[in-house]
């Protein structure tokens, strides 16, 4: 039967983990590869279309010509002449020769190579940029027709196509040329288009051309005639339609074929590149990929093999003594062979197992001493800032000369520190913190004065110990950080309610306040260490109620009635101290007595 070991088990965790990779690797590669080839056809697309554009505004211009030749007052003249000889006199010599130079004008308006002529149905002369002579109308007639004509030469054993356009005037004399007055040609050949073809192709395409089923291709000069030849049969065959993105396979090679028609021409502007050359960088990280998943694989066989052999052993040899020292036998040993790290391990292992008994006992007496020390050092942090203000407070009433305020501010002080700083015990009723709290909020009342406080404190609460200063510093977050921001009146309430066998020590006021992400930020800044810049009174707080009453006491946030923040400090009650206080099922029974503060505060105290 198959084992499956520590060894079968790293081998299986390095092929699950390998497979997602691959399958993710797989999909990503598709996905990239279709997101590629969309993207190279919609760039492709673009560029054929804005060289379409090109070609189709020189030819739109160059038809232009004609219409606005015939407006021309020498052409409209020119027509006009009727001679009753064939020699023209000398102001038809002048008119012709400024015709001329008009169509050399024109010519030159483009940097095609184009040619204008202008036939006179009445004098029986053509003009042209090169001169004026006879030309045989039936011939010319035969020649008209409406758009643009193609015909094919062959020049230096290359086909070569001229463009010709006809424009009669008036325009209804079309279906019938021998009513025109005037007849202008415009031409060129497709000398042109491949000018612009080779620049297209220097740009970064690969192998451009102009076709027309039944008319001819015009290729740029430096195309590989054969194979388009084998991509255009390939392309009849298909057919096309006015934008193809298109993949032929002509041989053992695909092209990625574009085109683009002319609406103008009536031509398809075609583009093609092997599709090798889009895929050779993807196939080239294919191959090094699987490459490195095979190394990869190949890798955590031999780890995991090291690891069972180097590792698993002497970590089991280990487990087994430590088992056998959990049943209380001190009498295992180890035997180490060898220098390497478990051999050292396995000799600590026999001293630590002959000094145990000698360190459980230090190390229960250092967690006593450590927990001690603790406390103390939680205790005894005071925050400096209210010691000043209050110093600030009293050097302004002085200069003001208000010795009532000055000593009213010098008894509370001295009794707000007099019990900061004389703390020996680990534990003071709840009635001493209440006290204590109420000197704090009297300063800070003659501070500021649109402050208010009730405090609402059962009598029996009140014979509860707690550690010392565990109130002020909520009460002080709630000043500094709910009231004190704010203009408005500022209401501070304190009070106690038993919840099961709990007691809540509860602060509200109507400040501030905070929004459910930063109740949540400062609940978990309690449980973490201390930071410098976030201050220690709530942490101080709550750590020290958790130090004396468990993981159940500490601190908790929510919303205030009163609109501001809410503060319940909690501790759990023993079964004795509730039922000696009458706090566990009858906290309903509870006395209130309410004192009023010489401000006018109410005050409740047991």
């Amino acid at each position: 039967m198959f084992k499956f070991n520590f060894y079968t088990k790293i081998v299986s965790i390095v092929i699950v983990l390998l497979i997602p990779v691959l399958l993710l690797y797989v999909y990503s590669n598709q996905t990239t590869t279709g997101v590629l080839r969309e993207e190279l056809n919609q760039s492709n697309y673009n560029q054929l279309t804005f060289f379409q554009n090109q070609v189709n505004t020189n030819i739109e211009m160059i038809s232009s010509w004609p219409h606005l030749l015939i407006h021309d007052p020498d052409v409209a003249s020119f027509q006009a002449i009727f001679l009753k000889d064939k020699t023209l006199n000398l102001d038809g010599i002048n008119l012709v020769k400024r015709i001329q130079t008009k169509l050399g004008l024109q010519e030159s308006s483009s940097n095609w190579r184009t040619g204008l002529s202008i036939y006179s149905p009445s004098l029986g002369r053509v003009v042209s940029e090169n001169g004026a002579s006879f030309y045989d109308q039936k011939v010319l007639n035969q020649s008209i027709t409406n758009g643009w004509q193609v015909s094919k030469k062959r020049v230096y054993g290359k086909d070569q196509f001229i463009f010709s356009l006809y424009t009669l005037s008036p325009f209804s004399s079309l279906a019938n040329p021998k009513t025109a007055n005037t007849i202008i040609k415009v031409e060129f050949d497709s000398s042109n288009i491949q000018d612009m073809l080779d620049r297209f192709k220097g740009d970064g395409r690969k192998e451009p051309f102009y076709y027309k089923k039944g008319v001819g291709v015009i290729y740029n000069r430096s195309a590989n005639e054969e194979l388009s030849s084998q991509l255009i049969a390939k392309l009849e065959k298909l057919g096309l339609h006015e934008v193809d993105n298109l993949t032929v396979k002509i041989g053992e090679e695909s092209y990625l074929v574009h085109a683009v028609l002319s609406q103008t021409t009536g031509w398809y502007l075609i583009d093609y590149m092997p599709l090798s050359d889009m895929m050779s960088p993807i196939y080239s990280s294919n191959r090094l990929f699987y490459i490195t998943v095979v190394g990869s694989l190949l890798v955590g066989i031999i780890g995991a093999y090291l690891l069972h052999s180097q590792v698993q052993v002497p970590i089991l040899q280990l487990v087994r003594a430590f088992r056998r020292l959990k049943d209380g036998d001190y009498a295992v040993r180890l035997s180490p062979k060898g220098s390497h790290e478990f051999a050292f391990l396995s000799r600590q292992f026999n001293l630590m197992v002959e000094q145990i008994q000698e360190l459980f006992e230090k190390v229960y007496v250092e967690k006593l001493h450590v927990k001690e020390a603790r406390l103390k050092q939680l205790q005894s942090q005071i925050n400096p800032h209210f010691f000043y203000n209050c110093f600030s407070f009293i050097t302004s009433m002085a200069k003001l000369r208000n010795h009532e305020a000055v000593v009213a501010m010098a008894h509370n002080l001295s009794k707000y520190y007099r019990y900061t700083t004389r703390q020996e015990r680990d534990l003071v009723p709840l009635s001493d913190e209440v006290e204590f709290v109420q000197y704090y909020l009297k300063i800070q009342q003659m501070r500021m004065p649109r402050l208010t406080f009730t405090i609402d404190i059962s009598s029996q609460a009140n014979h509860l110990l707690v550690p010392p200063l565990v109130l002020q510093p909520l009460v002080e977050n709630a000043v500094l950080h709910g009231i004190e921001p704010q203009a408005e009146e500022g209401i501070i309430r304190i009070m106690t309610e038993c919840v099961g066998s709990s007691m809540y020590l509860i602060v509200d006021d109507n400040g501030l306040g905070l929004s459910d992400e930063g109740t949540m930020s400062l609940t978990l800044a309690l449980e973490n260490p201390v930071e410098e810049k976030s201050g220690y009174g709530l942490w101080n707080v709550h750590q020290r109620m958790r130090l004396h009453f468990g993981e159940n006491a500490g601190l908790e946030f929510s919303l205030s009635p009163l609109g501001g923040l809410r503060v319940i400090l909690k501790w759990p009650l023993s079964i004795e101290e509730g039922q000696e206080d009458g706090l566990i099922h009858s906290s309903s029974n509870s006395r209130n007595s309410k004192l009023e503060d010489t401000d006018g505060s109410d005050i409740t105290s047991g």
